[in-house]
C-alpha cells in the first residue's frame, strides 16, 4: 500500500500538469494539494492491478482540474487580448489576476530526473506562451492534448483516465492540434544550459537596466520585440515603440536592482526599486525575458511583486537591501 511519502514524489509532475491545465502557480498548487488529500482518502480503495499509482494520482488530478476550470475565464497573455498599443502614460484599466497567465518557477514544475533532453522538454512546454496557447482549447481537449503530445501517453490510456474511448481521444487530439495551429506563438530558441553568450547577453542587459541606460537596453532587443506589463492590457510590438516608452517613463526605474531567478523555462529577475536614502530597496515586479537569435524577444513584466516573490523565494525588501548594500557598496 502506497504511503504519504509514495504519493509526495509525484508533487513536481503533478505540479507542472495541473499549471499548464490552468495558468497559474497558485492555482495549480491548489490542485496538487488537493488530489494529494484526495488520493490519501481513497488510498484504500487503491488498485494496482487496474493503474500503477501515477496514472491514479493524473486521474485524480484531471478532475480536479476540470472542476476548477468549469466556471474559470480563459487566462491569457496581454497578445492574446487585443493590438499592441503606443508609447503614452495610459496603460488602461488593471484587470484581476484571473485574467493572466502567471509565471511559475522552474524548480517546482521541471524535475532535474532523467534524460537531459526529457529536461529540456519539460522546461519547453512550461514556457510562458505554450502555456498560453494551451489557455485556447476546452478543457477536456486541453488534458488530452497534454497528455497525448507533453507527456507522450498512449491514446489508450488517456481514454481509460478520461473514462472515454481510443475514437474520442484521438477527435479531441486532433481539434486540439487544429486550433493551437491558429494560435500564433512568439518566436523563442530552443531551451538550452545558459552558455557564454546567454550570460554576456544577460549580463549586459542587466547592467544597462540597473543604469537605466535605454539605447543600451535598446540594442539588445529583437527589432520586433515585445513588452508587456499584465494586470495591464497594454503591451508594445517593436524596438523603436519600446525605445519611445522607456524614454517617456522617465528615470523612475534608474538604480532598480534585478535579482536572478529561472520562470517557465526562461531567465527572469526579481526587480527592486529604490525607495529612499541609504540604499533601501522594495519588490516592484518579476521579469521575464524571452531570448532568441542571441537578442531579448519578449519582456512581460508581472507587477503583483507581493503575490510572486515568495513563490520564486526572492528576498523581501529589507533582506534585499542588505543584499544590495553588499553588492553595491556605494548604495550606501
Amino acid at each position: 500500500m502506497p504511503d504519504v511519502t509514495g504519493l509526495e514524489q509525484h508533487r513536481v509532475e503533478l505540479t507542472a500538469y495541473c499549471y499548464r491545465m490552468l495558468g497559474s502557480p497558485f492555482e495549480a498548487e491548489d490542485a496538487v494539494q488537493e488530489t494529494l488529500v484526495r488520493a490519501w482518502r481513497s488510498l484504500d480503495r487503491y488498485d494496482e492491478d487496474r493503474a500503477s499509482l501515477r496514472t491514479w494520482m493524473y486521474s485524480i488530478a484531471t478532475n480536479v482540474c476540470l472542476d476548477m476550470l468549469r466556471s474559470a475565464q480563459r487566462r491569457a497573455r496581454a497578445m492574446d487580448l487585443g493590438p499592441s498599443a503606443r508609447p503614452g502614460p495610459d496603460l488602461g484599466p488593471p484587470l484581476p489576476e484571473s485574467a493572466w497567465v502567471q509565471p511559475i518557477p522552474d524548480s517546482r514544475a521541471v524535475s532535474e530526473d532523467g534524460d537531459p533532453a526529457e529536461v529540456t522538454a519539460r522546461r519547453e512546454t512550461i514556457r510562458l506562451a505554450f502555456v498560453a496557447a494551451l489557455q485556447h482549447l476546452p478543457p477536456r481537449q486541453r488534458a488530452v492534448l497534454i497528455l497525448r503530445d507533453v507527456l507522450c501517453w498512449k491514446a489508450d490510456e488517456v481514454a481509460r483516465l478520461l473514462d472515454s474511448s481510443v475514437a474520442s481521444v484521438t477527435s479531441a487530439l486532433q481539434r486540439a492540434r487544429t486550433t493551437l495551429r491558429t494560435v500564433p506563438v512568439a518566436a523563442a530558441e530552443p531551451y538550452r544550459a545558459m552558455d557564454q553568450e546567454q550570460r554576456l547577453l544577460l549580463e549586459r542587459y542587466c547592467a544597462a537596466f540597473e543604469r537605466y541606460d535605454v539605447e543600451t537596453l535598446v540594442s539588445l532587443l529583437h527589432e520586433d520585440a515585445t513588452m508587456s506589463m499584465p494586470p495591464f492590457l497594454w503591451w508594445l510590438r517593436g524596438r523603436e515603440e519600446i525605445r519611445g516608452m522607456l524614454l517617456a517613463a522617465g528615470r523612475r526605474c534608474e538604480g532598480a536592482r534585478l535579482v536572478p531567478t529561472v520562470a517557465n523555462g526562461s531567465p527572469a529577475f526579481g526587480q527592486y526599486l529604490p525607495t529612499g536614502p541609504y540604499g533601501r530597496h522594495e519588490p516592484f515586479a518579476l521579469v521575464v525575458l524571452t531570448l532568441s537569435g542571441g537578442l531579448v524577444a519578449e519582456v512581460t513584466t508581472f507587477l503583483n511583486a507581493e503575490r510572486l516573490f515568495p513563490v520564486f523565494g526572492l528576498p523581501s525588501g529589507e533582506e534585499a537591501t542588505a543584499l544590495f548594500r553588499n553588492w553595491f557598496p556605494g548604495d550606501r
